[in-house]
């Protein structure tokens, strides 16, 4: 090919991506402008604005560009999360010297990585000093008894600890964090409290032997479960059962049991179940409850919750926001914040843990990071039961590049 036909048939390409290039940062500007009230905190305003062009030009088909921009030897838009504006840029810049058009600039070194500076300066804000990758442990009950068990795991390179909030009491919590704090020997390792939030489990169950496909499972509020039902299980948040409908998917313990809404009557819910483990699955209290189908209008701090808080806001570091899925949710949590002295906490985590949590992620993220240093944690167990196995890997994929995207550190539960 010669060279005045190689210019030719670069110029379409250039003309497109300076277009698309004006297209991302009109929608981006469009985007960041809704998001203004919410970015109080100067330092999050920068990763803001990347955030909104980041789905702008997620909104473009990009497949035929990025093949074409793959021929040609060139920096492809596939890792452009961090840097929207400046990867447009500088492939602008590349192809006008190709063109021949004049040296249009490259964006700046410290423009172009300004984000992963960002990244890690939010990151040390949370969790402090330290190694690229923390491990972050969830600490056993036993902690508190055992001041072994402390220093092992100090010893062994933890970075963090999480107390959840659903087990223990006030009296536990405060001896566990003092024996992680007297084992640190003065090195900070952040304590994050994760307050248990609506907890849609099994309260009471009856049942005559382990449930099979094909048994029929009443879901119900009443505290008398009667012997009506063969197979019976008492939830504790009654308004839940309103919003199941027929044909909606139901599952238990993590995805180890599987039902599917039958009928529903005035007083409970039959549900046919449709997988169980080979051996069958044995029904019991305290089981987690998982409806990917039913919209669930649920308070997000319960009494419970805001006792918690009282205490978390006293002795944690960070406070983890379980079951958080919708922006009035976040609201809510940062108006109790203001309500009361926020003591020694440094942010706050996101927890999540729905489909629904999935697709309001960014404005979660603007919401709470707009106010109080914010990290992500992405409850792998939930979702995989709430979107499926097969899409769970995809979707940790997507919150990471999104995280990236906000310059907002991600905790990666396992």
């Amino acid at each position: 090919m010669q060279a005045s036909e190689e210019r030719a048939a670069l110029e379409p390409l250039y003309r497109q991506i300076s277009t698309l290039r004006a297209q991302v940062e009109q929608e981006g500007a469009a985007q960041y402008q809704r998001w203004l009230p919410y970015l109080k905190r100067p330092p999050f305003a920068r990763s803001a604005r990347n955030l909104a062009d980041y789905l702008a030009l997620r909104k473009h088909d990009l497949r035929l560009l990025q093949r074409e921009l793959a021929r040609l030897g060139l920096s492809s838009l596939g890792r452009a999360e961090s840097r929207v504006r400046e990867k447009l840029e500088a492939l602008l810049a590349t192809l006008s010297r190709m063109l021949g058009h004049g040296k249009m600039p490259y964006p700046r070194p410290e423009d172009f990585f300004a984000r992963e500076a960002l990244l890690e300066a939010a990151t040390v804000e949370l969790f402090g000093p330290g190694r690229g990758p923390r491990i972050l442990v969830t600490l056993p009950e036993e902690v508190a008894t055992d001041a072994a068990l402390a220093s092992g795991l100090v010893a062994a390179g933890i970075d963090a600890v999480r107390i959840n909030c659903g087990h223990g009491n006030p009296d536990v919590w405060t001896r566990m964090i003092a024996q992680v704090r007297r084992a640190s020997e003065g090195r900070f390792i952040p304590i994050l409290m994760d307050l248990s939030g609506p907890r849609l489990r099994t309260l009471g169950v009856r049942a005559e032997r382990r449930l099979f496909v094909g048994d029929l499972l009443a879901l119900t509020a009443q505290a008398n479960l009667g012997d009506r039902y063969p197979f019976c299980a008492r939830i504790g948040l009654p308004e839940v059962l309103a919003g199941l409908q027929v044909g909606h998917r139901v599952f238990m313990d993590e995805g180890k049991l599987e039902a599917r809404v039958e009928q529903v009557e005035p007083q409970a819910v039959l549900l046919r179940v449709v997988s169980t483990p080979p051996k069958g699955f044995k029904m019991q209290p305290e089981k987690g409850l998982n409806l990917p189908d039913t919209p669930l209008d649920i308070e997000p701090l319960s009494p419970k919750d805001l006792e918690d808080l009282e205490f978390a806001l006293r002795n944690a570091d960070l406070l983890g926001y379980s079951f958080v899925q919708r922006p009035e949710d976040v609201e809510h949590l940062l108006s109790e914040l203001e309500a009361r002295q926020p003591y020694r906490l440094r942010g706050l985590v996101l927890k999540v843990e729905t489909a629904l949590a999935v697709s309001n992620l960014p404005e979660l993220v603007v919401r709470a990071a707009g106010r109080w240093p914010t990290a992500i944690m992405i409850a792998r167990g939930d979702l995989a039961v709430e979107l499926g196995y097969e899409r769970l890997a995809e979707m940790q994929e997507e919150i990471l590049w999104l995280a990236e995207a906000a310059s907002v550190p991600v905790i990666w539960a396992t």
